[in-house]
C-alpha cells in the first residue's frame, strides 16, 4: 500500500514514542496494543502510560500460559493502574481439538501445531482486532528470519488493517537498557534463559550460542516459528 510506504518514510529516522503519538490520534478509539508480556512490550507499555496516550492494551490467554506471565499482568495492570482486556479461546473449540486429538497434538505436525495456535491465539486476536483501524505490537527485526521483512507501519491482510511495530529497530541490548534504565517489570523467566515466551508446553529456556527464537517450537525449522499473528506471511505493498 502506498499509504504505509508514506508512513515509513514519514517514521524512518523517528523513534518509538513519535510513532506511538501518531497512532494514538491517527486511530483515536480504533487501536490497541496487543501484548504478550515479553520484554518488548513490557517497554512498549510503558512507553504508552509514559505519555498517557489513550491506547487499550489486551492481551491473549491461551489457557496454557507460564505462572510467570500470569504474575506479570497482575504487577503491570497494579503498577501501571490500567485496565487490561483479555481474551480467551473458544471453549467449544478447545475441548473439542484436545478430545479428538489429546493435549499435544502440536507436537505431532506443523499442520497440527498451526491448528493449536489458530484456535487459542489467532481466533481470539480476531475478535479482540473487531471494530479496530489499527494495532500495535512489539516486534523486533531481529528476532527472527521471518520478522526481517516487517515495516514499522504495514497493512496487515489477515485482518484488513493497519500493523504498528514502534520498536522494530530496536535491539536486543536497547531493550534491556530500557528495561534497566526505567525499572520496567519483566517476566521473571527471562532470567533463567527464556529469550522469547510464549505457551508453556512450546517454551524453553536456551544453551549458549543459540539463537533467541530456539526455545519456541523447539522442533521446527527457523524459518517456520510463528504463529500466524505476525504472519510473515507476505505483507502486501500494493
Amino acid at each position: 500500500m502506498r499509504e504505509t510506504e508514506s508512513y515509513n518514510q514519514q517514521f524512518e529516522e523517528k523513534g518509538a514514542e513519535s510513532i506511538l503519538r501518531w497512532a494514538a490520534e491517527k486511530f483515536a478509539g480504533k487501536i490497541v496494543f496487543a501484548s504478550s508480556f515479553g520484554a518488548e512490550d513490557t517497554v512498549v507499555i510503558d512507553l504508552i502510560c509514559r505519555y498517557k496516550l489513550p491506547i487499550q492494551v489486551i492481551t491473549l490467554d491461551t489457557g496454557r500460559l507460564p505462572t510467570e506471565t500470569y504474575d506479570l499482568i497482575e504487577v503491570m495492570r497494579k503498577r501501571y493502574e490500567m485496565p487490561i482486556q483479555i481474551y480467551f479461546p473458544q471453549t467449544n473449540a478447545v475441548e473439542k481439538l484436545t478430545s479428538e486429538k489429546g493435549l499435544f497434538s502440536f507436537r505431532e505436525s506443523i499442520a497440527n501445531r498451526k491448528e493449536c495456535c489458530q484456535i487459542r491465539k489467532i481466533e481470539p486476536l480476531r475478535r479482540a482486532l473487531e471494530g479496530k483501524e489499527a494495532w500495535i505490537t512489539g516486534i523486533r527485526k531481529d528476532q527472527s528470519v521471518t520478522r526481517t521483512i516487517a515495516q514499522k507501519v504495514e497493512f496487515d491482510e489477515f485482518n484488513q488493517m493497519i500493523k504498528i511495530n514502534p520498536i522494530l529497530d530496536w535491539s536486543e541490548e536497547m531493550v534491556w537498557d530500557y528495561i534497566k534504565e526505567n525499572k520496567v517489570p519483566y517476566n521473571n523467566l527471562h532470567d533463567l534463559g527464556y529469550p522469547s515466551i510464549g505457551c508453556q508446553p512450546c517454551t524453553r529456556a536456551i544453551k549458549d550460542g543459540e539463537d533467541i527464537r530456539a526455545g519456541r517450537w523447539w522442533w521446527e525449522n527457523p524459518d517456520q516459528k510463528e504463529c500466524g499473528l505476525h504472519g510473515y506471511c507476505k505483507i502486501s505493498k500494493k
